[in-house]
């Protein structure tokens, strides 16, 4: 039987955050090696916090991610003041959610209409998509610019912002500006509501397939924080997070890995959908009620209607904190350092940011480590490739099997970039 070997430098690279390759062997109709195989640079993000004073590490941890910069700043400031055994108050909690909010439309909103949809209308691009779908794309675009303007609005500035501290906000918001922002939002979110409606009639491949999640659970639906749960019972507090939790490293990979009490899961906007979606405030509950019979769901290319759902979420949560906001008197409370450990957690657009610091008596951080979701998301991706190539059909085509992975690879939307401490396939047939 003729061996064939493919090596393919796949040209959408751009629409994943980093780069890698997957191994791929087929034999008489079998996978015999299906392997991610990450081989960016290590970046030592940890290294680099070592020796550094409190205050720096908001706007250190910032760097890590230009598309979610503020989730790593929220898991730092909650990690270091749980270490300080302070609390900055409702009002820093109400700031730090609504910017946070502004993150999860401008991620989704760009995730959705930039790097999957194309996936679904055959295109290789989102430009190349807008030709034939131009009022779709402009709406993404537009709800992108508008989460993009809470984050500037609230943190000086819509990439890397500056305005989350420890122990609160370095300034209050403009309140013109902020009236700006809420005018802006409430004419948006028609059009986020006819999004996610459109998003609920396009076509997606029926691939059910039996995995473990977890994701943070509030009274009102987690995004700054919360306590972790899963659907295998799981209920946590950050400080539990390595009793459940490992990172390990795989050795065709650069990035750790991660399993929940030994097992591949998921975290992420499915994850949170599938556990937590009882916790949506009443507007955003009406909103999924029109989709009852899609959630829970085992359908990783659901994961596209889940983003639809939160961007309507988070724009009437951010509309329900403008329309309540009062500036304060003051906006943080200086902290007081002292030795010890702290762990903090948020939930970043793509899923579960755990921190973890220690710190001596003056504040210096002495050992941090920091999990960011694609590490987290990695196991599960390798194990959803197996089983829905299986479903797809091994005698495709080399291009249309690619095709097919980078697909199924996106509906987790990796930042590579952030996990390594996409798509090149090498296929082998025999």
């Amino acid at each position: 039987m003729t061996k064939k070997n493919l090596s393919i430098r796949v040209p959408i690279l751009a629409r994943v955050e980093g780069e890698g390759a997957m191994d791929l062997e087929i034999r008489n109709g079998i996978i015999e090696k299906l392997q991610l195989r990450i081989y960016e640079p290590p970046r030592f993000f940890e290294k680099f916090l070592e020796g550094r004073a409190y205050h720096e590490i908001p706007d250190i941890v910032a760097r890590v991610c230009g598309i979610c910069p503020v989730a790593y700043q929220v898991s730092a400031v909650n990690a270091i003041e749980s270490a300080f055994n302070m609390d900055p108050g409702p009002w820093v909690a109400a700031m730090r959610r609504l910017i946070y909010l502004g993150e999860w439309i401008e991620s989704h909103a760009l995730h959705i209409h930039l790097l999957a949809l194309p996936d679904f209308f055959g295109y290789d691009t989102g430009i190349a998509m807008a030709k034939d779908h131009p009022t779709e794309v402009r709406r993404g675009l537009m709800l992108q610019n508008l989460g993009n303007e809470i984050m500037r609005t609230i943190g000086a500035r819509s990439v890397h912002p500056v305005s989350i501290k420890v122990g609160g906000m370095h300034n209050a918001p403009d309140e013109e500006k902020l009236e700006l922002l809420l005018r802006a939002l409430e004419q948006g979110l028609p059009e986020a509501i006819e999004m996610t409606e459109w998003l609920a009639t396009i076509d997606l491949p029926d691939d059910q397939q039996q995995f473990n999640y977890a994701a943070l659970c509030a009274d009102n639906y987690a995004v700054e924080n919360g306590q972790l749960v899963s659907n295998t019972g799981l209920k946590l507090n950050p400080q539990q997070y390595e009793n459940h939790f490992n990172e390990f490293h795989q050795q065709q990979s650069t990035a750790l890995w991660s399993q929940m009490d030994g097992e591949a899961y998921l975290v992420g906007p499915l994850a949170r959908m599938n556990l937590t979606s009882q916790t949506l405030p009443c507007e955003s509950a009406a909103i999924l009620n029109r989709f009852n019979d899609r959630f829970p769901s085992h359908n990783m290319f659901d994961s596209m209607l889940a983003r639809g759902i939160e961007i309507c979420f988070a724009m009437q949560e951010a509309i329900r904190i403008l329309r309540d906001y009062r500036r304060p008197d003051q906006t943080f409370i200086e902290p007081t350092p002292r030795a010890g450990n702290g762990s903090g957690w948020s939930e970043a657009p793509r899923g579960l940011l755990w921190h973890s610091y220690e710190l001596d008596n003056q504040g210096i951080i002495q050992n941090a480590r920091l999990v960011p979701p694609t590490s987290q998301n990695q196991a599960r991706i390798e194990q959803d490739l197996h089983q829905s190539l299986l479903n797809f059909g091994l005698d495709n085509s080399d291009d249309d099997i690619r095709r097919h992975c980078e697909k199924v690879i996106r509906n987790y939307d990796p930042c590579i970039s952030c996990a390594t401490h996409f798509l090149k396939l090498n296929t082998v047939r025999q």
